[in-house]
């Protein structure tokens, strides 16, 4: 058994690095995160260009017709570049309206494959979906990604079903400053909105589009985390002290040793959670619990640990290593802490 990426999965991942290289340098990053701006359209239009807005939908329906291994790997790029944007539920959006059956919102299939409507997930922090309590007639929600550009609203409702709701009358967003400077949020207030029901609570594909949610959210982290250690090992060759990099210092070397170990067996659990909410594995949600606990705990870790080893230039703003720190903290908190996770992972073991 091959267990290593295929061909097409690397190719994803060195096609959106190229394009972050492109459109996301560090100087856009520092000008968007100084704005009031709560999306960048340049960055968005080049992703969606690449065709991942249909990543996860089957080919019949205009899609890439890949898994949500797949689309692991893609969020894995974009925590590695700090990516604005809400890719993850855009992903999910249109897997959700596809997988419904809802006529009228078939409507915005194509739009979201294309990346020209904008959905983001509006779950607020009930986390899970049986908690979820608000619908589109009364309900406020925090902490939603990129509110005010977004055309389209993919709302837990009360006891855990979905609906898909259109931004305008009825949908208030009162932006508010995040921790996380790469992805601002907002507050929104649904009253009489105008709403596309797309799953009844206890649908059992709601529990499979929270766990794929929390499978992406752990992939950012793995690639936040990832591009921590890169840019703390690079620096540790560049950096001279005495006349020598500090890179030969023992001390800096176990440090730097103590974050690959913690980042690369990680790896692991995200491929193995992909695969088995793939293949409909009877131990895919405890997988997915368990990857979103520890690898959203380890990119705080592993971001403490290079703010540490880059000394003093590690804690100014220019040098940008911030930006992955409060990104570490925002994957850690969205979708629950992982102690919440942890326990939900004892849970569904029979601990």
């Amino acid at each position: 058994m091959n267990f290593h990426q295929s061909e097409e999965q690397l190719a994803i991942q060195q096609v959106v690095r190229s394009t972050l290289a492109d459109v996301w340098p560090m100087e856009r990053l520092h000008a968007f995160s100084a704005s009031e701006a709560s999306f960048d359209a340049d960055s968005w239009n080049a992703l969606m260009a690449l065709g991942i807005g249909g990543l996860l939908l089957p080919e019949e329906a205009g899609g890439s017709g890949l898994g949500f291994l797949d689309g692991a790997m893609l969020c894995e790029v974009l925590g590695e570049g700090a990516a604005p944007g809400p890719v993850a539920a855009q992903l999910l959006t249109a897997l959700a309206v596809h997988r419904s059956g809802n006529e009228d919102a078939a409507a915005f299939l194509s739009p979201l494959a294309s990346g020209e409507k904008v959905a983001t997930a509006a779950w607020g922090d009930g986390w899970l979906p049986e908690s979820w309590d608000a619908t589109a007639d009364d309900g406020v929600i925090r902490f939603v990604e990129a509110a005010e550009r977004a055309d389209l609203f993919l709302l837990g409702t009360r006891g855990g079903g979905l609906t898909l709701v259109e931004a305008g009358a009825g949908v208030a967003v009162e932006p508010f400053e995040a921790t996380d400077r790469s992805r601002p949020l907002a507050t929104v207030r649904f009253s009489g909105a105008r709403a596309h029901p797309l799953f009844e609570p206890n649908d059992p594909f709601v529990a499979t589009l929270f766990d794929a949610a929390l499978l992406l959210t752990a992939a950012d982290a793995l690639g936040g985390a990832q591009h921590c250690v890169d840019l703390s090992v690079a620096y540790a060759k560049d950096r001279e002290q005495f006349g020598v990099a500090i890179g030969r210092f023992q001390a800096l070397k176990h440090q730097l040793a103590q974050m690959a170990l913690e980042v690369e067996p990680a790896r692991a659990l995200l491929w193995y959670a992909g695969h088995a909410l793939d293949t409909g594995l009877p131990d895919a949600s405890h997988a997915v619990a368990t990857a979103k606990a520890h690898i959203a705990d380890r990119f705080v870790s592993v971001a403490r640990a290079a703010v540490a080893a880059h000394g003093g230039i590690g804690y100014t703003w220019e040098y940008g290593l911030n930006y992955w720190f409060r990104r570490s903290v925002a994957d850690r908190t969205w979708l629950g802490s992982p102690a919440l996770h942890r326990a939900r992972a004892a849970d569904l073991a029979g601990w």
